[in-house]
C-alpha cells in the first residue's frame, strides 16, 4: 500500500506545494521506485581485532518523508570506507532490512586501526558512519 501525502500552504496569494511518499514507497521490493535514504541507526563501536563489533551495527532505510521504509527489502551492503591499514571486514556485510532496519551482527575487522563504514543500496546515496577503533588485545 502506498500513501501520497499532499500538503498545501498558502498566504498572501502565494503558495507552496509539498509532496512526499510515505510508508511503502521504497524501491527494491515494495513495488515503488523511490530509493530509500540510508542512515546509521546504531553506529559502530570500538572492538578488539577479530572480535564482533558490539552492539551490532544497524542501518536504517527511510522513505522520502524520513519514516522507516518497511517496504524496502533490497540488500544493504556495509564496507570499510576508510582503510589505511589494508584491513578486511568479515562477517555478514550484506543484509536485507526488516521493517526498514538492516542489522549486521557478526562483523569484525582483522587489523588494529581507526575506521569508518559506508552503507549502500541500489539507487540510494552511500552514507558513512562515525569513526571507530579496532584495538589489539594485550596480555597483562
Amino acid at each position: 500500500m502506498r500513501a501520497l501525502i499532499t500538503l498545501a500552504i498558502g498566504g498572501c496569494n502565494t503558495g507552496s506545494l509539498l509532496t512526499g511518499i510515505s510508508g511503502n514507497g521504497g524501491g527494491g521490493g515494495g513495488g515503488g521506485n523511490t530509493p530509500p535514504v540510508l542512515s546509521f541507526f546504531v553506529q559502530p563501536n570500538t572492538a578488539n581485532v577479530g572480535q564482533a563489533i558490539s552492539p551490532p551495527v544497524e542501518v536504517l532505510a527511510r522513505d522520502s518523508l524520513g519514516n522507516p521504509d518497511s517496504a524496502f527489502t533490497g540488500s544493504i551492503t556495509v564496507s570499510l570506507a576508510s582503510n589505511s591499514t589494508g584491513a578486511s571486514l568479515s562477517g555478514a556485510t550484506a543484509r536485507r532490512p526488516v521493517n526498514g532496519i538492516a542489522t549486521f551482527g557478526s562483523m569484525a575487522v582483522n587489523k588494529a586501526g581507526t575506521y569508518t563504514l559506508q552503507a549502500s543500496a541500489s539507487g540510494a546515496a552511500t552514507v558513512t558512519s562515525s569513526a571507530f577503533s579496532i584495538t589489539t588485545v594485550t596480555e597483562p
